[in-house]
């Protein structure tokens, strides 16, 4: 098992705000939506699995947490996120969003940010616009939010939108969906 310091590659004086950098850093590099469809989907997953243990690890023993041990599989309360991360990239979008919904009180950005991504990850894009918006709003510095923030605004803006924007709005299609389905089943009884 490797030392979680040198996962994260900080040093173990390192401070919060060092240590959170170089998780950014290394979370922007790993996220599984930069690998998808790519023969390297399944390390990058690993290799993010590794980072969010470690980041998770380093930061209770910077709060003087009891966290369980590096790398054990099993989780404290305060790194429930480390465990949603997981279950969104395996998509497991139900068990992510039971998590998430499990928590009471006052959320944080970074509650946003996932609530935004189970969406993202369902095609949702105007509901992943919103809860990214808000997570940007209450970190505005925090490089990762603004990132997913700025891709479903492009994507929406070329018209990747997702199931609930553009021509597919509350499930029904467009004359244009009609017509170029039509055309394809045309085409396809001409052939045989």
């Amino acid at each position: 098992m490797k030392d979680p310091y040198e996962v994260l590659g900080v040093s173990r004086d390192a401070d919060e705000k060092e240590i959170k950098a170089a998780y950014r850093e290394l979370a922007k590099k790993y996220h599984p939506d930069n690998y998808a469809d790519s023969p390297l989907a399944d390390l990058a997953e690993e290799k993010m699995k590794e980072v969010n243990e470690a980041y998770e690890y380093v930061m209770n023993n910077k709060k003087g947490g009891n966290s369980s041990s590096y790398g054990s599989g099993s989780y404290s309360t305060s790194s429930q996120y480390a465990q949603v991360r997981m279950m969104i990239q395996q998509n497991r979008l139900d068990e992510a969003e039971r998590i998430l919904d499990g928590e009471t009180g006052d959320h944080s950005a970074e509650w946003y940010f996932l609530r935004g991504m189970c969406y993202f990850r369902r095609g949702w894009a105007d509901q992943a616009t919103q809860y990214f918006q808000r997570a940007c709003t209450m970190e505005p510095n925090n490089m990762e939010y603004r990132q997913a923030l700025e891709n479903m605004r492009r994507q929406q803006a070329y018209g990747y939108g997702g199931y609930n924007t553009g021509n597919m709005q509350g499930g029904q299609c467009s004359m244009c969906d009609i017509c170029t389905g039509i055309m394809c089943l045309d085409c396809l009884c001409r052939g045989c």
